[in-house]
């Protein structure tokens, strides 16, 4: 079983074209809807104290630590990003995670504005 569900992961990686991050197992992985901030909230200060920037590869969740690095899938599409987590949010409580605009094209949901996507915390 072990086994079958580490392979399992291998393939997922390799798919994702994300072989070069390694996933850690023990850590988080979540499944839900994500939804993108971009230019209304571009040079203002994120709960980490940086300033949001709509083209970097960053994200808001409720509870993950900054800093935290995540690899986050549009299962809709099979296409991955991988996101710094820098931010609080998102505040509508059916969402997951919160994109900034750059990550969001790069999974494709730009125009969607939202989508439905697997969240899993890598290592460092």
């Amino acid at each position: 079983m072990l086994k079958r569900s580490l392979a399992s992961l291998a393939l997922f990686s390799c798919l994702a074209g994300c072989a070069s991050h390694d996933i850690d197992p023990r850590g988080y992985d979540r499944t839900g809807t994500a939804s993108y901030y971009g230019a209304r909230h571009h040079g203002k200060r994120t709960a980490s104290g940086e300033a949001f920037n709509q083209h970097g590869l960053t994200a808001a969740h409720r509870n993950l630590p900054f800093g935290s690095r995540v690899l986050v899938t549009n299962l809709a599409n099979r296409r991955s990003v991988v996101v710094r987590i820098n931010d609080r949010g998102p505040h509508a409580r059916s969402r997951l995670i919160d994109l900034s605009r750059a990550a969001a094209e790069k999974i494709g949901m730009v125009r969607s504005g939202t989508a439905r996507v697997r969240v899993q915390g890598l290592s460092d």
